[in-house]
């Protein structure tokens, strides 16, 4: 899918999820840790660092090999890409994204000793993290460079490896998983794109989900999509942060375009024929 639209002569940049990986990565991490002496636990920075290089790789081998088999040869990078939060986002102070497996409750008590913080699940306690609100992409420069070069860019991957710009201009990581729909927008803004496609698991935005009067939307304003955002039509985490940011890049310039739909569906999305389109 997204070969044919490089075909068609758009350029593009890539942002990925990486929940279900970046959970394996920090519990396999920290359970090493704890079964082999001299070893520390990894940091959740460090954890979606890593996340982003096996996914980018992964993204990357496979759009190069599709785009050869026809014909094109154009370069597919993936950007380990930094993205500064600000360390008062009130995210901080009530952390919802859950990560790692089920623990404890010695093992969660342990944890809140650190300063982590823990949530009852079935059969235990998990570890809980902040979802703060992206900043600023730190290496953005090379991201335009290689956009300017006509290539293929996979970057902030999974809303970016979180980290705080310290008094003395140090990049420190910080425990959080930043939402890639909002780091989605703010890349697509900070490229001047015209579109932004956030594509999921349903073909449209629908209101009264899952209830018999559901009703799939053709098309938001920017007052329907407040006024369906403060009814609580959007589940948090899922559908609000998608419609949050696509009503964000559809009014940062006249012209823009922001689409929600199923990534089978997105060529006809882009062409209007399905989807959920954002504007003023």
């Amino acid at each position: 899918v997204i070969a044919d639209f490089i075909q068609d002569g758009w350029q593009v940049a890539i942002v990925h999820s990486n929940a279900p990986q970046v959970g394996m990565i920090h519990t396999a991490m920290n359970e090493f840790g704890k079964q082999h002496d001299g070893y520390s636990s990894a940091p959740m920075s460090v954890c979606s660092a890593m996340s982003q290089g096996y996914i980018g790789y992964d993204l990357q081998n496979g759009i190069r090999a599709e785009l050869i088999k026809r014909g094109i040869y154009k370069p597919v990078s993936t950007v380990l890409t930094q993205v500064t939060v600000d360390p008062y986002d009130e995210a901080f102070y009530t952390p919802v994204k859950v990560v790692g497996r089920v623990m404890s409750e010695e093992e969660a008590k342990e944890e809140e000793a650190k300063g982590n913080h823990v949530k009852a699940v079935e059969g235990g306690f998990r570890r809980i993290v902040a979802s703060p609100h992206p900043v600023a992409i730190v290496e953005i420069d090379a991201i335009k460079a290689l956009m300017d070069a006509d290539q293929i860019v996979i970057a902030c991957g999974g809303g970016g490896i979180p980290v705080v710009r310290k008094e003395d201009g140090d990049l420190e990581g910080v425990a959080a998983v930043i939402d890639k729909d909002f780091a989605a927008e703010l890349l697509a803004e900070n490229i001047g794109a015209d579109a932004l496609m956030i594509l999921t698991e349903v073909e449209k935005v629908a209101i009264n989900f899952n209830k018999p009067n559901q009703e799939n939307l053709g098309h938001l304003t920017y007052a329907e999509a407040e006024k369906y955002c403060e009814e609580g039509q959007f589940a948090p985490g899922s559908m609000l942060p998608k419609v949050q940011a696509a009503v964000d890049f559809a009014s940062s310039k006249e012209g823009r375009t922001a689409l929600i739909t199923l990534l089978e569906k997105s060529k006809d999305g882009i062409q209007g024929k399905t989807g959920t389109r954002f504007h003023l």
